[in-house]
């Protein structure tokens, strides 16, 4: 679906693409903005028209974010989207820029006294590469606030209980065992093993909680011990450990092992940021549901509808309706990519500085990252070329498109089509 907006920018039903095409040939309305494509009408106002209850519902994830907008009407999901978050590039920019600086002052200062205590964290703190999963989500609910009627946000607040993953014997008031556990520990394994079997690699099968060691031979029930096989493997295997499945089958099953053994860092990213993204939410004045990952796939499996981010954000909660309409529905693939650099000088291999950027981003109206079509009319470079630009002082700019990097178009050729926000689209 197109979101609308009336001549005064407040937001309306989204309507059919195919009524978009019509509204702009016919010239009643104009493009507001592509990502996501939004058009704006000259004439029509809030006041001359009905609207409907529409709910933003997020499904918030380590390193991808399902979102979706439901019409509370009619069940209808009228947009959704995944979005990739950059939390573990902002972590390796990080721990570069440390190095760096470490090895400078170790050069610099070496009898300096340590101050790395001199700072206090406020409450509520949270990592950069964290805290960048929270505001980009912030960011995207803004978004639609302003682009469709919402009335209220659900959001999956519990997924995974590391504590419980770690040590089942755990217990007290807010670790007594229920029915959601087995779903902790099972939704946890799917996820880490990608929804195969750790031994076929077969998909779309019904899967079992499987022991790499047998717990007959030892084995305990710790996550780090448990993978997910299908029936026949599970059978195949029996009484074997995996080191001797993988001989009895003449493969190797070490990346299995590997596997299992990995951190729990997806799980306690997603338990770090949950508290933080649902006060975020609360701030902006509208009511907030909060739902399992129990409910979540309880309600995905009843609907009948496939393993996908957006697909899990739109059955989030208790709201979710008796008959979700998906039909159509092609999700937006967004992707973080920042805001640009604030680095002036980029270091050698040595960490001294080489070469130093220009304080100007913008040049005759165009920003790299800027997303433009070129229409060059002369020279050897004769065609259109849709793609996001990168600028130079000079006026000679390149642009990124999907057949590849062209170089040295001047600048009168563009046309801006979506100003650079931070984020990539597909």
């Amino acid at each position: 679906m197109v979101f609308v907006l009336d001549s005064n920018r407040k937001p309306l039903d989204p309507c059919h693409p195919a009524r978009a095409r019509k509204l702009l040939k016919a010239g009643k309305a104009a493009v507001f903005r592509r990502y996501p494509f939004t058009i704006i009408l000259k004439e029509r106002r809030v006041a001359d028209s009905t609207t409907h209850a529409h709910r933003v519902k997020i499904d918030p994830g380590s390193k991808v974010t399902g979102i979706a907008v439901v019409n509370e009407v009619t069940g209808q999901v009228v947009w959704a989207a995944e979005l990739t978050h950059r939390g573990q590039q902002i972590r390796e920019r990080l721990l570069a820029r440390r190095q760096l600086r470490r090895a400078r002052r170790s050069r610099k200062t070496r009898y300096r006294k340590a101050r790395f205590n001199n700072r206090r964290r406020p409450s509520g703190w949270l990592p950069p590469s964290l805290a960048s999963r929270v505001a980009n989500i912030e960011t995207w609910v803004k978004r639609l606030l302003r682009l469709c009627p919402v009335e209220a946000i659900s959001m999956e607040l519990v997924r995974f209980d590391t504590q419980a993953l770690q040590n089942p014997e755990i217990s007290g008031v807010e670790y007594q065992r229920g029915e959601l556990y087995g779903y902790e520990v099972r939704e946890y394994l799917l996820e880490k093993f990608g929804r195969r079997c750790a031994y076929c690699g077969k998909e779309n099968v019904p899967l079992e909680i499987e022991h790499i060691v047998p717990r007959s031979r030892g084995g305990t029930d710790r996550v780090s011990n448990l993978t997910v096989a299908c029936h026949d493997c599970n059978q195949e295997k029996g009484n074997m450990t995996a080191e001797e499945y993988a001989r009895f089958k003449g493969t190797d099953f070490s990346y299995v092992i590997q596997q299992a053994k990995e951190p729990l860092k997806d799980a306690a990213a997603v338990n770090a940021t949950r508290w933080a993204l649902f006060g975020r939410l609360q701030t902006l004045g509208l009511p907030v549901e909060v739902g399992t990952g129990g409910r979540t796939k309880f309600n995905r499996a009843r609907l009948g509808l496939p393993k996908t981010y957006w697909l899990d954000a739109a059955c989030v909660g208790a709201s979710t309706p008796e008959r979700l309409v998906v039909s159509g529905v092609r999700s937006l693939a967004i992707t973080a990519t920042g805001h640009g650099n604030r680095q002036m000088a980029r270091p050698d291999r040595y960490g001294f500085p080489g070469g130093h950027r220009q304080r100007q981003k913008r040049f005759f109206g165009f920003q790299t990252g800027d997303m433009v079509r070129a229409v060059v009319t002369t020279g050897k470079k004769v065609g259109t070329y849709v793609g996001r630009v990168a600028v130079r002082a000079s006026g000679s700019f390149n642009i990124q498109t999907t057949r590849g990097t062209i170089q040295g178009l001047h600048y009168r050729f563009f046309t801006p089509l979506h100003c650079a926000d931070g984020y990539q689209y597909a």
